[in-house]
């Protein structure tokens, strides 16, 4: 089997480099973010798609054509679209989880293939590393059944969206700070470390103070 793999994401790459050395009887294509067009697709023309991290829209004729497969970090329905993991953290929640979906042209909204509880305790770093671990697991678990996947709808009717956030929005205001709890500021600064635009404070001097690590 053909396997293309599409992403720009560390935590992404760590999956497709085990499946890679795991799943030697198939052929995977690695393509980046810079090398990414459709008409590489469609001369590979593979069997099998993985968008895992992939943040860009991708045409319906691809959909159409390819059976794709996104890894999302969030318990789908909830938490669809943009920077799912950031949302999640700065709304306070502590548990997530990854999921991995076949695609539809939605947002988000594509039948669950497999979800897995996630821990959204510690570093932004550790949590990457757990998402590393579950969506090997989740992955090696939907090749050995591929393309026979039990496929579940999702309800709609629970489901929340959330935009992509801007660095704008990792600013931490003097509102924030007299209106918020030490646990609200811990979230937004771990949830904003590398590789998202750092949580900072605008001094008087024009500089920005950018913090990155906090503890409680």
């Amino acid at each position: 089997m053909k396997i293309v793999c599409c992403t720009y994401r560390d935590w992404a790459k760590e999956i497709y480099s085990f499946l890679e050395k795991t799943f030697e009887e198939h052929s995977f294509i690695m393509i980046s973010k810079e090398e990414y067009s459709e008409k590489i697709i469609y001369d590979e023309n593979p069997d099998l798609i993985l968008w895992y991290g992939w943040s860009w829209i991708i045409p319906h004729n691809i959909l159409k054509k390819y059976y794709s497969i996104m890894l999302h970090p969030s318990p789908l329905p909830k938490y669809r679209g943009g920077s799912p993991i950031q949302n999640q953290i700065i709304k306070g929640e502590t548990t997530s989880a990854v999921t991995l979906f076949k695609m539809d042209g939605g947002i988000d909204t594509g039948d669950i293939i497999y979800q897995e509880v996630l821990s959204l305790e510690g570093d932004l770093k550790d949590i990457f590393k757990r998402i590393s671990y579950i969506g090997i697991d989740l992955s090696v678990k939907m090749l050995n059944n591929f393309p026979n996947l039990i496929l579940t709808p999702q309800d709609n009717s629970k489901s929340t969206y959330f935009k992509r956030r801007t660095p704008e929005q990792s600013e931490i205001t003097l509102e924030e700070l007299r209106g918020s709890t030490s646990k609200d500021l811990y979230n937004k600064i771990r949830a904003l470390q590398d590789p998202y635009p750092n949580a900072f404070i605008n001094c008087k001097d024009g500089t920005k103070l950018y913090l990155t690590k906090s503890h409680l």
